[in-house]
Formats: C-alpha cells, sequence, structure tokens
C-alpha cells in the first residue's frame, strides 16, 4: 500500500455538507478530517467483513467436501467453558 496522499473529488448534497460542517465543528476538526476518518472506518470495516464472508464460504467449501462438523452446541459449551476449572478440550469434528 502507497503512504502517497492523493485527492479524490466527492460530490454530496448539500445537507449533508452542512451537516458534516456542524459536526466537524462540534468537534474541533475540519470537514476534510472528518470525510477522510469515516472513509478510513468504512473501509476497515467492509475489510473486515469481507474477510469474515470468505472464512465462512471457505467453511462452507470444506463442510461440502469433507462432512464434518461441530455443532453449534458444542462450541457454546466449549465456550462457557473458558477460564474455568473445568476448561474443555476444543470439540471433536464428526460427519
Amino acid at each position: 500500500m502507497s503512504s502517497g496522499v492523493a485527492p479524490l473529488a466527492v460530490k454530496i448534497d448539500t445537507e449533508m455538507k452542512d451537516r458534516i460542517k456542524r459536526l466537524a465543528d462540534s468537534k474541533h476538526r475540519s470537514s476534510h478530517w472528518l470525510m477522510r476518518e469515516a472513509i478510513r472506518e468504512y473501509v476497515e470495516r467492509e475489510e473486515r467483513r469481507e474477510a469474515l464472508r470468505q472464512d465462512a464460504v471457505r467453511g462452507w467449501q470444506e463442510y461440502q467436501e469433507t462432512g464434518l462438523y461441530v455443532s453449534g452446541e458444542e462450541v457454546t459449551d466449549w465456550l462457557k467453558s473458558w477460564g474455568t476449572a473445568k476448561e474443555k478440550a476444543v470439540p471433536e469434528c464428526h460427519k
């Protein structure tokens, strides 16, 4: 990823521009800073969401190929045991 900065024009309606300006003023920041933060947060959130989606697709493909699974109840029981004196082992996959 490049560390350079490139200008980008975005057209927004007047109402949104005014809302951004008011919010920026209340935070003692520039509208530019606020928009950059909003875009950064959105992109990071969507990248995480896409990574999660890809993990789910891979998991489904693996299940389709192997038929192996662990039930939700088994996972919940295992997670509830974390940090307790009777912590359970990772549940084993089965068909």
